[in-house]
């Protein structure tokens, strides 16, 4: 504990960190007041009746804005359609030779292209989005007062979902400047964080209520694991090792040359799809109810396989949603990682791989390798993203269940580690100890990443 407050104490001695700390908490301050602001003419409390206990995938969606989505609050959309955004404009990259030519060789001038053209893509989308998220709010009984003229409702309100967005979109991108930590990331975790206290003393009432406390320190126990077991998948790579040749400029070695037999190594990381599987196979799943919705008469209540898929703790859905998660992880796996790209590489630093011949049998290496690791990987995932089902299946309430699993856990527990990361270079920097008792975040800071070149 002493180690800890004297850690603290040396953040706050620096200057420029703390400026940044004290930046970052402002603004998410910021986020979460706009986060309670309700849009003109909705009615709060009639959502507040419709939201309770819902287990829907509306539900999954709320939690992710905080709250915001629930209460029709101005920044009821989040960050999200910037995400979707983002999520498309990478994918262009893999597709389109355009938005290939903006990634890989344009520089600074192509990343500056992209930023606004993922800006006005941004834009599109929320307009698209709040338009289905006005609908939605109008079906439910009583959301929208009979007073509000529906043609002021529905423009006002659209460009306010719209503000509300660009708003997030810049508070993002001014923590990742002048804060700490990826702002776009935070903004979500701050969503996310909102709602686990009132879950968390909502599920230890329930526990000591029934006289459940050993099954309460079970849950907690099993929480911890369950948090462990992602901090080392997300930062868990495969060491591939190589060795570089020696390069001759006349009678000397060349120079910043490695020595002749000189180590370094590849890292292939289990999980180098992150949370991208997870938020594809999620964006497919919200798709039936919605289709379901629109095909339903109003008033009617959904059945059959329709009602499962828009339950997240039905078995149907959690079936699908694993198959999903387990395919697309191997998919966007297989655009990231690009072992052409690898043997070329190793290729022109005049390294290879000991024992496997460059060229296209390091390429076959690589990509075998890759596949391999790749598959507990993806089971990993995939049982990440019903776990919170699960739990749910076994008393949990379904509100604390999502911190077990899903995209919320890998997107708590990427954030915080880069966010530790990036303090724990302003205390190396300054020569203080690090974040950890070995004074570097194993298998973050320390890591030399060959890949860095490609």
């Amino acid at each position: 504990m002493k180690k800890f407050f004297e850690t603290l104490k040396n953040i706050w001695s620096i200057k420029e960190l703390k400026e940044r700390i004290l930046f970052t908490l402002l603004l998410l301050l910021v986020f979460r007041i706009g986060s309670y602001i309700p849009l003109p003419g909705v009615n709060t409390e009639a959502l507040d009746q419709a939201a309770a206990g819902d287990g829907s995938i509306v539900g999954l969606i709320n939690m992710f804005t905080g709250g915001a989505f629930g209460q029709a609050a101005i920044f009821a959309l989040g960050i999200m359609p910037y995400i979707t955004a983002s999520i498309i404009i990478q994918l262009l990259g893999f597709a389109v030779p355009y938005f290939q030519r903006l990634q890989n060789k344009e520089g600074e001038s192509g990343r500056k292209k992209l930023t606004q053209i993922t800006r006005l893509l941004t834009v599109a989308i929320t307009l698209v989005q709040g338009a289905g998220y006005l609908t939605y709010i109008r079906s439910i009984p009583g959301a929208v007062s009979s007073e509000t003229p529906m043609s002021i409702f529905w423009f006002s309100n659209i460009i306010i979902l719209a503000s509300g967005t660009v708003f997030a979109m810049w508070l993002g991108e001014k923590i990742t400047d002048k804060g700490i930590g990826n702002g776009v990331s935070l903004l979500i975790t701050i969503g996310i964080i909102a709602t686990l206290p009132l879950e968390f003393a909502g599920e230890v009432v329930k526990q000591i209520s029934g006289g459940g406390g050993f099954l309460l320190v079970l849950i907690l126990a099993a929480l911890f694991f369950v948090i462990m077991a992602t901090v080392l998948i997300v930062q868990g790579v495969r060491r591939i090792p190589i060795q570089f040749a020696k390069r001759m400029v006349g009678r000397t070695a060349g120079p910043n040359m490695p020595q002749a037999g000189a180590r370094d190594y590849i890292p292939l990381k289990v999980n180098a799809s992150g949370v991208m599987p997870i938020i594809f196979a999620q964006a497919i799943m919200f798709l039936p109810p919605q289709l379901a919705n629109w095909m339903t008469a109003e008033g009617q209540a959904q059945t059959g396989i329709l009602a499962q898929l828009g339950d997240w703790q039905s078995i149907p859905y959690n079936v699908i949603f694993f198959i999903l998660v387990v395919v697309f992880t191997y998919v966007y796996t297989a655009l990231l990682v690009n072992p052409q790209n690898y043997a070329e590489y190793l290729k022109r630093q005049n390294a290879f791989i000991p024992g496997i011949k460059p060229g296209k049998n390091t390429q076959d290496y690589i990509d075998n390798l890759t596949s391999r690791i790749t598959l507990p990987g993806s089971i990993f995932l995939g049982l990440i993203s019903i776990l919170p089902a699960i739990v749910a299946f076994f008393g949990v309430n379904p509100g604390f269940a999502i911190f077990f699993g899903g995209t919320s856990l890998l997107i708590l527990v990427a954030v915080v580690l880069d966010t530790m990361q990036q303090i724990e270079s302003y205390l190396l920097m300054r020569k203080y100890d690090g974040l950890v008792k070995s004074g570097r975040i194993k298998g973050r800071s320390g890591m030399q990443t060959i890949g860095a070149g490609m």
